[in-house]
């Protein structure tokens, strides 16, 4: 006989991945569920939108159900993380999956809430993967997972309690979600930092081995910190509070002592420049311009010596040169707009070698001031790959002078000492700016660009400073030799190299400083427009066909003529109608205006506050893509609008400047009207006095005349007096008389006021009399209607009593009526019941009867398919052995026996 054994059909994973999820869902022993949870897990990489789609409920529920049994949860918590990162090469990744997958978490609290309790057990892998779990769905819905942990009971306390753990592995991803969580929101900074988490961070950035020696877990800790501080009042306050200014600078402080570091390997050093980076951004985080508590924060890191640390560090060449100028720039931010911070800065010293402290003590360098050795960084370092660090420098040298006039001028008067003495001219500002070199100027055009932009820095918004700068000059007068001013010297060099077509950052540099020194001051334009070759040069420069990289000079140049136009007098060596007349005719309106708005539009201006002013080391040219200094596009910006109008204005119509309290430049038209109008007055005030003479001496005759007029009215006077005395005492006697007629009538009307009196008092007895005859009678009306009220509230209280009673009598009646029939009502519910259990256990007993029926013909289905099988493979052989075989059902039957007797 032939065997009818088949092998079984091939499952495929779609089917596998629903059979295991379903016995997950309807397991009762917690070992077949993990073993389905496993058998999940195996498919989790490979297929995470299907067991997702199957399972994910039910895999959460177990963490629900099984949370106290140490292995599931582990396998859980692995299938969920294999599930938020499949195999790249999977056909069912896709970022889709993983925000479902978060929406299942963050949708409901309870999910979240769920794995932040398993923080609070001891188990290795439980902490660590719920941290790693969060992390994965944090990333993928950060609002709602910011949200669900917030609002989590005890959630923020049990992350940042992470932070104790003695695991490193656990430690450093609490340190990792704690830095996904709190870069925006700022009641969650608050949160974490009100549990103690600054202490916490300090604590393990020590134990790591601090900056110098410490790893990726430092780094970490201070991006940590910096989230905690960024843009939090409160949180820096309490960081303040709390000391720990004093710990930043005890960081800061270690390194300096632990010395060169030249045996460190590469890896190593790269880590601690990264941990200096981070924790350079922490200071600069504390000193943001504008915040509130940035003046506290200043006097506290000076106190702490931070400041003197930070410069050293900053001018020690074995530091990378992005540490370098990280370092330069939070100098800067600590005394920015301090006065007393900024006087002290300049008595701090540095080493001028650039070497650490420790080596330059030990090879005798000498010091400079910081002042000296922030210019020999800007204007000496020529190498191409330090201009961060120059630049730096030169904010750091801007933050020591703003808003501190004193500075500024103190500063400018040891420049101009300088430069007439002959002093070092290599960190002098203004010997580079006057005297520059051509060789250094073509190899290093960013060093008269810094000379220009102190100088800018030094003169704007400071009318004194413009004037002092102004005296400057080359020449000695008393040797006949011409005397030429530093504005002169400039626009020299100016025009000079644009037509040598030097690089266009000196250009521009000249003519940012030139803009902002002419600006508001007459003096320094009238000194400008004494050389008439200036305007001609500027206005062969504007004509030019515009061409790449000359939108710039151009619109300068233009800027420049607008602004001498601009504060122009008639009294100018070129007076304002005269210049008028030159741009007129040689320079068009639409040609103005058109340089102006190529400048205003240039990306280098127009996106200056989003373009970061640092090199590129991408660029061919090697030189940093920086043209503008910030004064100067905020200047540029606030008064385009007015310098685009001004050759609009009429040359007859000067600007009025107040220059130290003293008002310049006005009308000429004007004045000349005033003075018309003066001479007219005083030939008025000489008429008015001819005038007066003439009335003083008529007044001297009417005086006399008001004399004589006066002792005449006196006599009339008298005589009119003496008249009324007569007629006073006529009338005296007449009222006299009529004073006793009067008494007389009064006492003849008080007689008759007696009588009616009386006879009123009469009036009133009577009526009093019958007003208490009718109260008698109203009384006794009363008495009656009451008695009858109280008669017929007894006899309603009667009835009601009565109808209460009666009332009682139907509702028991109605109760015992009640409780018959319910009681019938539970005798038939009781009978439906036990009728329907028993139709209950009829139907599962054939349910199951039919299911026994059901495999056991799914079992001859396949004996029978199998007996095809064989019928017709012994047909075939029956065939093929010449044996005639009959295709008919019954033929077939008869053939299958005959085929089986020959077999036999």
């Amino acid at each position: 006989m032939f065997s009818i054994a088949t092998a079984p059909a091939k499952q495929s994973a779609t089917d596998t991945i629903s059979v295991l999820s379903g016995r997950l869902g309807s397991a009762t022993l917690l070992e077949d569920r993990r073993a389905a949870i496993l058998g999940l897990r195996s498919f989790a990489k490979e297929f995470p939108a299907t067991v997702s789609s199957s399972a994910l409920r039910g895999l959460i529920g177990s963490l629900a159900k099984d949370g106290e049994d140490v292995d599931t949860v582990k396998v859980v918590l692995e299938t969920l993380l294999m599930l938020f990162t499949p195999n790249e090469d999977s056909p069912e990744a896709s970022d889709e999956v993983v925000l479902w997958l978060a929406d299942e978490f963050t949708q409901r609290q309870e999910n979240v809430t769920l794995l932040l309790d398993f923080l609070e057990t001891t188990d290795f892998y439980s902490r660590l993967y719920s941290l790693q779990l969060l992390g994965a769905i944090l990333s993928a819905r950060t609002e709602r997972t910011e949200e669900c942990v917030f609002t989590a009971p005890l959630g923020i306390p049990r992350l940042v309690a992470a932070l104790d753990d003695q695991r490193d592995a656990i430690r450093n991803e609490g340190i990792n979600l704690l830095t996904s969580l709190t870069p925006a929101s700022i009641d969650i900074q608050k949160l974490v930092a009100f549990e103690n988490a600054f202490e916490k961070l300090f604590a393990i950035i020590e134990s790591d081995g601090s900056l110098s020696e410490g790893g990726r877990t430092v780094e970490d800790c201070l991006i940590l910190l910096a989230n905690l501080l960024r843009r939090n009042a409160s949180n820096q306050t309490l960081f303040r509070e709390s000391g720990c200014m004093k710990k930043l600078a005890d960081l800061l402080h270690s390194v300096l002592q632990h010395g060169d570091g030249n045996d460190v390997a590469i890896w190593a050093q790269s880590q601690k420049n990264r941990n200096l980076y981070a924790f350079l951004a922490i200071l600069r985080l504390l000193l943001t311009p504008g915040s509130a508590g940035v003046s506290h924060n200043q006097k506290l890191l000076w106190k702490h010596g931070l400041c003197a640390d930070v410069l050293h560090l900053a001018f020690s060449q074995d530091i990378q040169m992005e540490i370098r100028a990280e370092a330069l720039t939070a100098c800067g931010d600590m005394i920015r707009d301090s006065a007393a911070l900024q006087e002290s800065f300049a008595q701090l010293s540095v080493w001028r070698s650039g070497r650490s402290r420790l080596a330059s003590k030990e090879h005798g360098d000498s010091q400079v001031y910081v002042i000296d050795g922030l210019l020999d960084l800007i204007l000496n370092l020529q190498d191409s790959a330090a201009f961060n660090v120059r630049y730096a420098a030169s904010e750091c040298l801007k933050a020591y002078f703003s808003n501190h006039l004193n500075v500024r001028l103190h500063f400018l008067a040891r420049a101009i000492e300088g430069y007439l003495t002959g002093g070092e001219e290599t960190t002098n500002a203004l010997s580079v700016l006057l005297a520059p070199s051509a060789e250094q100027s073509a190899s290093d055009p960013y060093r008269l660009w810094f000379a220009a932009v102190i100088t800018l820095h030094l003169l704007y918004d400071n009318s004194s400073a413009k004037t002092k700068a102004l005296s400057l000059t080359e020449g000695d007068a008393a040797e006949d030799e011409e005397l030429v001013t530093s504005i002169q010297t400039v626009t020299a060099h100016l025009l000079t190299g644009i037509r040598r077509g030097d690089d266009a950052r000196i250009s521009v540099a000249y003519l940012m400083l030139l803009t902002i020194w002419l600006f508001e001051d007459l003096d320094a334009v009238n000194d400008f427009l004494s050389e008439g070759s200036n305007v001609q040069s500027l206005i062969q420069s504007i004509s030019q066909p515009v061409m790449e990289g000359s939108e710039l000079v151009q619109g300068l140049c233009a800027m420049l003529l607008g602004i001498a136009y601009e504060f122009s007098t008639k009294d100018s060596p070129m007076p304002r109608t005269a210049l008028h007349s030159i741009l007129a005719t040689r320079l068009d309106r639409e040609q103005f205006l058109d340089r102006l708005l190529r400048l205003r539009s240039h990306p280098l201006l127009r996106d200056f506050e989003t373009i970061p002013q640092r090199r590129d080391p991408a660029l061919p040219s090697g030189l940093a893509d920086v043209f503008f200094d910030s004064v100067f596009v905020n200047f540029f910006k606030d008064n385009y609008s007015r310098i685009a109008r001004a050759i609009d204005r009429s040359p007859e119509l000067e600007i009025s400047v107040i220059t130290n309290g003293v008002q310049k430049g006005i009308s000429r038209e004007l004045v000349d009207s005033l003075r018309e109008q003066i001479h007219e007055k005083d030939k008025a005030i000489e008429e008015a006095k001819i005038a007066s003479e003439s009335q003083s001496s008529r007044l001297a005759q009417e005086q006399g005349e008001h004399r004589r007029f006066k002792e005449e009215a006196n006599k009339e006077l008298q005589k009119a007096q003496e008249e009324a005395r007569r007629e006073i005492a006529a009338a005296m006697a007449a009222r006299e008389g009529l004073r006793k007629a009067h008494e007389a009538e009064i006492r003849k009307l008080q007689s008759i006021f007696s009588a009616k009196d009386i006879e009123n008092q009469k009036q009133i007895a009577a009526a009093k009399s019958v007003m208490a005859t009718k109260e008698a009678e109203h009384e006794k009306k009363i008495a009656f209607m009451k008695a009858a009220i109280a008669a017929k509230d007894s006899d309603l209280e009667k009835k009601l009593t009565a109808m209460r009673k009666m009332a009682q009598i139907e509702s028991e009646h109605t109760k015992r009526r009640n409780d018959g029939e319910n009681a019938d009502l539970h005798a038939t519910i009781r009978s439906l019941e036990a009728s329907l259990q028993k139709i209950e256990s009829t139907l599962a007993t054939s349910t199951k009867e039919k299911e026994s029926v059901q495999s056991e013909l799914d079992d001859l289905l396949i004996v029978f398919t199998d007996l095809e099988d064989q019928v017709a493979k012994q047909k075939k052989r029956l065939r093929e052995l010449g044996e005639p075989v009959s295709d008919g059902e019954e033929d077939e039957s008869d053939g299958e026996d005959d085929g089986e007797d020959d077999v036999d």
